[in-house]
């Protein structure tokens, strides 16, 4: 996407075009749906996953293969780095594309959740940074995409990664996945939420998500039969324009 005005990140939610690019809404809207899957881990995160913490999911991105199901994973650079071979096997499969979640997992703004805050003059290197961890860990399908750690984000933020060439990317249907017990609970509200160019979060990380996969046995099926495909977030983009 282009810059924003007066150069600003430029942000986008949800693709409510229909397949020839029309108005917003309406019945003739393509019924495509991007899942993604944010692969959290904190900056300060070190001494718990050397604890046995596990800030990974390897089998949601195994599911997720079998069920061929294309999906964009929002990585943080710390998690590359405490994950590198899972982070390069991510990024060598074709069925998914990797984007940028920060390297630290910090807030943009705030408050954001109790998260710290990355300064001002921080930010681009912050998302820079992350980068060049995927770099390091031999990561493709790397996409100029990133996701604010929490979805909070400013005007500040916005002008701030601008020299970072990146588009910002929220979403519109939220899974609720987050610290959550009850797969069915989190399935229900993501079939609630979803409609034709939805963009739903969820998360790629075992300590703080446990529900997902089991979430996702239930999510998948019930939207193909109802006639949704499965897209990346590039593609639902690119449908967009």
């Amino acid at each position: 996407m282009a810059p924003g005005p007066a150069g600003r990140t430029p942000v986008f939610e949800r693709r409510t075009t229909d397949g020839g690019g029309g108005g917003a809404g309406g019945g003739s809207a393509e019924k495509v749906v991007a899942l993604t899957f944010d692969a959290d881990m904190t900056a300060d995160q070190g001494p718990r996953a050397a604890s046995g913490e596990r800030f990974d999911n390897p089998e949601l991105v195994a599911l997720l293969r079998r069920l061929k199901v294309p999906s964009t994973v929002f990585m943080t650079g710390r998690w590359a780095e405490e994950y590198p071979a899972q982070a390069k096997a991510i990024g060598a499969d074709p069925l998914f594309e990797v984007a940028n979640h920060s390297y630290s997992h910090h807030a943009f703004s705030s408050p954001c959740y109790g998260l710290p805050v990355v300064e001002k003059s921080a930010m681009t290197h912050d998302v820079e940074r992350a980068f060049t961890a995927f770099r390091k860990a031999g990561v493709r399908n790397v996409v100029p995409y990133f996701r604010f750690p929490g979805g909070c984000y400013d005007d500040t933020a916005l002008r701030a990664l601008a020299p970072a060439n990146v588009t910002a990317v929220q979403w519109d249907v939220v899974s609720g996945d987050a610290f959550a017990t009850d797969a069915d609970a989190v399935a229900r509200q993501v079939l609630d939420g979803v409609r034709p160019g939805s963009l739903v979060v969820m998360h790629c990380t075992r300590s703080a998500a446990p529900a997902t996969e089991a979430a996702v046995r239930r999510i998948v099926p019930e939207l193909r039969e109802r006639g949704y495909r499965f897209v990346k977030v590039s593609e639902l983009m690119e449908g967009g324009a």
